[in-house]
């Protein structure tokens, strides 16, 4: 069994900011050598449970679910949480873990600071 990893971002009735988030997904899992990747949102499709169960089906035991957030905010804090561990019970046999969210990475002010000196 492999590892696979989960962009996970809200999500947006416009479709294009969802595109946005899958060209962002795959071009960090072609640096990042990652075979196995899904991306899910919290309001729209695909889902957690869709991105957990296609990644199950291709004998993932680990997941890694990347919140695509720049801050701490009610989602990561109240509700991702709560999907995690209902996730968790379902799928007994493949370990799931959350990494930090976007917020304090080193690389924002340097993003911050590009986006500025683009203008």
């Amino acid at each position: 069994m492999s590892a696979g990893i989960i962009i996970f971002a809200h999500g947006s009735r416009i479709e294009s900011a969802n595109d946005a988030v899958r060209a962002v997904a795959a071009e960090a899992a072609q640096l990042g050598d990652f075979e196995n990747y899904e991306i899910a949102f919290l309001d729209y499709p695909p889902r957690l449970d869709d991105a957990v169960r296609r990644l199950k089906e291709r004998s993932v035991a680990r997941i890694l679910v990347v919140p695509y957030f720049l801050t701490l905010g009610l989602h990561l804090q109240r509700d991702l949480p709560a999907i995690i561990e209902r996730l968790k019970a379902e799928h007994p046999g493949v370990q799931i873990e959350v990494t930090a969210p976007l917020d304090g990475h080193e690389a924002l002010a340097r993003i911050v600071a590009d986006r500025v000196r683009g203008q």
